[in-house]
């Protein structure tokens, strides 16, 4: 997993598609269906982080 475009898949893997026009939005919404991957044990701790990484990184180049 290396770009957000990973990671929109990745979630598409657990039949989450986030799309809402709004990149914010996007963004904040694909972060909380992370954790809750994350909290439910369906995603490792290694992808979680990744991915939280790579969101990060997004929003810092200013989306």
């Amino acid at each position: 997993m290396e770009s957000f475009y990973d990671v929109q898949q990745l979630l598409k893997k657990f039949g989450i598609f986030v799309y809402t026009k709004d990149i914010q939005a996007d963004v904040d919404l694909m972060e909380f269906e992370l954790y809750e991957l994350h909290r439910s044990g369906l995603l490792s701790t290694d992808d979680y982080i990744k991915a939280k990484l790579i969101i990060r990184n997004r929003v810092s180049k200013g989306i």
